[in-house]
């Protein structure tokens, strides 16, 4: 079951903070990933292109781990546990929207036939600091 977000996880999800994605390998390793992390109301949204590692670990097993650090204080951070589904990201419209927060400017190009998903995270439990 989907949680709604305090006032604290909203800033740090709403700000230029990077966040840091966790899947699990097939040998039950974990993989980490930083990156840029938005929302739509209490799903988390991110962006990645078929084939990676964490695209082939979450279509085998959706569970996954984000852990969102404030850039001004570390220290502050909120861990987010969940499972995520994936769509295509048709005219990268979810790449193009991160890059224009984090970076104020367009995305540069994938490498030729690359296919973008939008990965949407179903929040199930929040901790940390800002939780």
């Amino acid at each position: 079951m989907a949680i709604s977000f305090s006032a604290e996880t909203l800033r740090l999800l709403d700000g230029k903070n990077y966040a840091v994605l966790a899947t699990v390998n097939p040998d039950g390793s974990p993989q980490t990933s930083a990156m840029w992390v938005g929302r739509d109301g209490d799903d988390l949204l991110f962006s990645t292109v078929e084939g990676r590692v964490k695209h082939r670990n979450m279509l085998r097993d959706p569970r996954v781990s984000v852990t969102i650090l404030d850039s001004a204080d570390p220290e502050n951070y909120v861990e987010l546990r969940g499972r995520v589904s994936m769509t295509p990201d048709i005219g990268r419209r979810v790449d193009t929207s991160l890059s224009w927060k984090y970076d104020g400017k367009d995305p540069g190009q994938d490498r030729p036939g690359a296919v973008r998903v939008i990965v949407r995270m179903t929040v199930e439990k929040a901790t940390g600091y800002a939780a």
